[in-house]
């Protein structure tokens, strides 16, 4: 911990309030380590219990970890507004990006005709009565899911604002702070943050490219998870995609648990070139998140939710007494933007853009013997023998990656590569960066 930063307080929630302050001016930063608890104890005059109590709300709040013997430390992206923090690895200038884990803007579809015809055919001001769901919308969504694989059946549907937001009121309506989530790992960073931030722990599963590994969820279970979540293809950060077969063993794992929820992401959606074998409705509750964001753009905060009547009519309940629905206007935007065929082929051509710059990075770093990998999707996850240096080193090359730690629980050391504004031209470049970073007897980085 900084030297500057001073912790106060007499109480456990003037502790608690006091190293929150600490996080969200900047004085403490991610990864600082907090002091011993008989140490802070001591400093502060108060009972260990004091300090314990106030580092176990900070835990359950998801603004500070346990690392065992290393002590407790903030985690790397604490759930609080802070003047430093930020959701991207910070690029200086004249570093060519490929950190982000986001389509390119130049590759989005148009929206503004849409957004015009919307417009135009608003009419009458809806009022609180008919605010909800678009029968219209729902009616779209449930035959393009029933079309491109996701076996609705009986399933019912609603709307939120975006895949997180269907994952935190999912885990809500059906978890308690304390609960247990099997999650990929390495995972989603917002999804570990969401975790820890509604008081849940989370069990990593282990990946390979072909979704969850089998035994590994079978570990997780056996732990006495109440939820999973998997990510249907283009996994973020690794590529994976779940396969036929692989679906198939979590399938058959999942129906020795019915009272686990299930929730399948397929944040991806139109952009995924990789078919998509889902695992469930396989217990007695299951949702299906499709997101527009990667799609069509994050601006457009909206997914479609399909799941058991139970979950769906939770969903809706708490958003009923919250933000009531998502706007209209941006469900007819959706709308719009599926009818749209030159939208359709705009998002085609996009994703042919990725899959062809994706498949010609892996194939220039196998080239040089580089572990690394990706089914589909923006990101290429490689394995590496030490992230520190290798990010410090592709960035002395030019380059801006993510560190794996930001997506790791107990997963091996990787760094996660965005290929969506990688140029043909750079792709030797950085697999020749990139091996330079990996292999240990590799002398400098090639600059671009």
């Amino acid at each position: 911990m900084p030297e500057h930063y001073q912790v106060s307080g007499a109480s456990a929630s003037a502790i608690s309030a006091s190293i929150e302050t600490g996080v969200r001016e900047g004085r403490l930063e991610a990864g600082a380590s907090l002091p011993p608890v008989r140490t802070l104890a001591d400093e502060l005059r108060v009972s260990p219990a004091t300090v314990a109590k106030a580092y176990s709300e900070l835990r359950r709040r998801g603004l500070v970890e346990a690392h065992g013997r290393r002590g407790t430390r903030v985690r790397p992206r604490p759930p609080v507004a802070s003047a430093r923090a930020t959701m991207r690895v910070e690029v200086a200038p004249g570093v060519y990006d490929l950190s982000a884990g986001e389509p390119s803007t130049l590759h989005l579809p148009p929206l503004g005709p849409g957004l015009s015809e919307v417009a135009a055919d608003l009419g009458q001001p809806i009022g609180y009565a008919r605010g909800g769901v678009l029968a219209e919308l729902a009616e779209a969504a449930r035959e393009r899911l029933a079309g491109g694989g996701v076996p609705l059946g009986s399933a019912q549907l609603t709307v939120t604002g975006g895949t997180l937001d269907a994952i935190e009121r999912l885990l809500t309506v059906h978890l308690a702070p304390g609960d247990a989530v099997a999650v990929e790992d390495p995972g989603w960073a917002n999804l570990l943050d969401l975790v820890a931030a509604l008081g849940l722990r989370a069990v990593p599963v282990a990946m390979d490219q072909n979704g969850p590994v089998p035994s590994s969820l079978e570990r997780a279970l056996s732990l006495g998870v109440r939820a999973v979540v998997i990510t249907s293809r283009a996994q973020n950060p690794t590529g994976a995609s779940v396969s036929a077969e692989r679906g198939r063993e979590l399938r058959s794992i999942l129906a020795e648990r019915p009272g686990v929820l299930v929730i399948e992401d397929d944040h991806a959606a139109e952009l995924a070139v990789t078919g998509l074998h889902c695992v469930g409705p396989v217990t007695g509750s299951w949702a299906f998140v499709r997101s527009a964001s990667k799609p069509y753009g994050p601006d457009l905060r909206i997914a479609v939710v399909a799941g058991d009547e139970t979950s769906i009519a939770r969903v809706a309940g708490r958003m009923r007494i919250g933000s009531g629905w998502v706007s209209t206007m941006l469900q007819r935007l959706l709308l719009r933007v599926w009818q749209d065929e030159s939208v359709a082929n705009w998002v085609e051509v996009a994703a042919g853009v990725y899959e062809n710059r994706r498949a010609a990075l892996l194939s220039a770093l196998h080239e040089r013997a580089i572990d690394a990998s990706g089914a589909s999707g923006l990101n290429i996850w490689v394995h590496v023998p030490d992230e520190t240096r290798a990010v410090s080193v592709l960035r002395d090359a030019g380059y801006a990656v993510a560190p794996g730690s930001l997506f790791r629980i107990d997963s091996p050391p990787g760094i996660r590569i965005t290929v969506s504004d990688l140029a043909p031209e750079q792709v030797d470049p950085v697999a020749d960066a990139v091996a330079a970073a990996v292999h240990p007897n590799a002398i400098g980085a090639p600059s671009r």
